[in-house]
């Protein structure tokens, strides 16, 4: 039979709306009580399995999902091209020049926050491997070298969106915290590419030794001269092909045959689609608008299916061991948040950043649970493994939002109406780049602050070359931490038209409100800028503002009653 009979085709596509519309239920249930969607999207896969659907029903789960047959091929087949296209995506998040410009603070977060949890947890795989799982038909070597990696990851897709929510992805510790989190990943990847050429040295024939090498070696290439050669190519891309259907095309194919060549190679196709974004994400040729669309297609459609599938095959109920989950849980959180808080101290961060740097990273999420399918389907591990495992990933991604936010809650005492300067406020700004806006501020605030324009302009801009500071919702904070300046002070600017300021959205910044702190008081930049998008994310509150033609009148916008009764702070 050479292709589906209408029967499979019917069971199909009611199998895969089935995942699609309970993981999207479930996976929008738990953004609205503040948690990732993917713990909404796994746990449609447990209600579809074996745990609770094989069980009530176990005609109608066969008949849905078999194990074996032609539906079974087809949905392991369109299960690895949705993984691949979201660990494309999560490629397009790592932007390369966040790492370099951070300098000493994420090599130190980021290096311990790989070594603690990597000794650790190879120490105990190696010594004690019954405790954590281990199964007599693996090699010991492979087993206790994924629980290393395992360990060691953090989840960059967590992570972020846990950083935008607080209105700290913007801010030095945002920074930090996502660069440390790209270095984990990244390192991560390749430490895992290597395991599973271990596993699976075959792939070109060649040995285990041949295929680690070609791994390395596809890796350097990509993020060298396959990252300089995409540069070059997405201008001609934009300039000669539909907008943004052509480009999108052309990043989707090359993550294909990317990913056909590591699976050539010996090691998984994701690995490919992985690098492939790597390579993309941090050009500036890339528009962030496009990149919007492609994660909202992937994250919305694609990776639900993926996540929710990971429960059709493994019966939570029959493999929770509670002394696994336990020992599991805790040796990942002591190590990830031994590491990352040592790192964070030793780069210089105050006591509550450096826990807060530590609880970040400690979030394991998507990334966690897509290293242990691909383990528990190489052999790797076993089931109550994998249970363990999944349960780490959504427990340590649960406490990383209000953990984070509990240790950087600041004293509300400081007023943001009274950090405003006397000639703090401009409508309309004259500029129309984020260069020129941002010197445009910094001469309003010059003569309030007794500091040179220029040099507040340069050292904002500094800042801002390293990360740009459009948040969403049409608001950009660029700042700078300004030595001689004896207290917080902020210019706001409005631009109608709008300034690109390379916002999470695309959407051109019409607030842009310069926040300027004395050195080391990053708290005080934090909650400000907090408060700023926490009021200003409305659009009615927005809309006035901008037709407010002076300071005073702003000033009254802040002071309204209806404006201000959010809470606000979030940082």
């Amino acid at each position: 039979m050479d292709q589906l009979s209408n029967e499979q085709l019917s069971i199909m596509f009611l199998s895969l709306g089935t995942l699609l519309i309970v993981a999207r239920i479930l996976g929008e249930a738990s953004l609205w009580i503040g948690q990732p969607a993917v713990l909404g999207e796994m746990l449609a896969g447990v209600v579809l399995g074996p745990t609770i659907l094989g069980t009530v029903a176990p005609g109608i789960f066969d008949e849905l999902f078999p194990a074996k047959g032609a539906n079974a091929l087809v949905l392991s087949g369109l299960t690895n091209v949705y993984i691949a296209l979201f660990l494309l995506v999560t490629g397009l998040e790592m932007d390369l020049k966040t790492v370099f410009a951070q300098g000493r603070a994420v090599l130190l977060v980021g290096a311990l926050s790989i070594i603690f949890p990597f000794a650790i947890g190879f120490g105990v795989a190696w010594t004690l491997p019954t405790m954590i799982g281990f199964e007599p038909k693996a090699n010991l070597l492979n087993f206790a070298l994924f629980v290393a990696t395992a360990l060691s990851i953090s989840s960059l897709p967590i992570l972020s969106k846990t950083l935008m929510d607080l209105n700290l992805y913007r801010t030095n510790f945002g920074a930090i915290c996502i660069a440390a989190a790209v270095l984990n990943d990244l390192i991560g990847w390749l430490l895992f590419a290597a395991i599973l050429a271990m596993i699976q040295g075959q792939g070109t024939g060649g040995g285990v030794a041949t295929t680690i090498l070609m791994t390395i070696g596809f890796a350097l290439g990509m993020l060298t001269i396959g990252r300089w050669l995409c540069h070059r190519i997405l201008p001609w891309l934009q300039a000669y092909t539909h907008w943004p259907g052509g480009l999108l095309a052309a990043l989707v194919a090359l993550a294909f045959f990317c990913a056909a060549l590591t699976e050539w190679i010996g090691v998984h196709a994701i690995f490919g689609a992985f690098l492939v974004g790597v390579a993309v994400g941090d050009s500036p040729h890339f528009n962030r608008r496009t990149r919007w669309m492609l994660d909202q297609f992937i994250s919305f459609i694609f990776a639900p299916v993926f996540f929710a599938t990971i429960g059709l095959r493994v019966n939570f109920a029959e493999n929770f061991h509670l002394p696994l989950v336990v020992v599991f849980f805790t040796i990942a959180c002591v190590g990830k948040i031994a590491g990352a808080l040592l790192g964070a101290k030793l780069s210089g961060l105050e006591n509550r950043e450096s826990w807060a740097v530590a609880f970040g990273l400690n979030s394991r999420g998507s990334m966690e649970i897509i290293l242990g399918f691909l383990a528990l389907r190489n052999g790797l591990i076993g089931e109550q493994l994998f249970v363990a495992l999944v349960i780490t990933a959504m427990g340590t991604s649960i406490m990383c939002g209000p953990l984070v936010k509990a240790l950087l809650s600041t004293d509300k005492s400081l007023s943001l109406a009274s950090c405003i300067t006397a000639h703090g406020f401009v409508n309309p700004l004259e500029a129309n780049d984020r260069k020129g806006a941002i010197e445009e501020l910094a001469a309003l605030v010059s003569a309030d602050v007794g500091i040179e324009a220029s040099v507040i302009a340069e050292s904002v801009w500094r800042r801002e070359r390293q990360m740009a500071s459009g948040t969403q919702n049409c608001i950009a904070l660029p700042t700078a931490g300004i030595e001689g300046l004896p207290s917080p002070a902020i210019a706001v600017g409005m631009s109608p038209t709008g300034v690109d300021f390379q916002s999470f959205d695309g959407r051109p910044a019409q607030l842009v409100a310069l926040i300027l702190v004395p050195p080391k008081h990053e708290a005080d930049q934090r909650r400000l800028g907090g408060e700023i998008a926490q009021l200003f994310k409305q659009w009615k509150v927005r809309q006035t503002a901008l037709h407010a033609p002076t300071r005073t009148e702003f000033l009254a916008i802040l002071k309204t009653e209806d404006a201000m009764k959010e809470p606000l702070g979030a940082a």
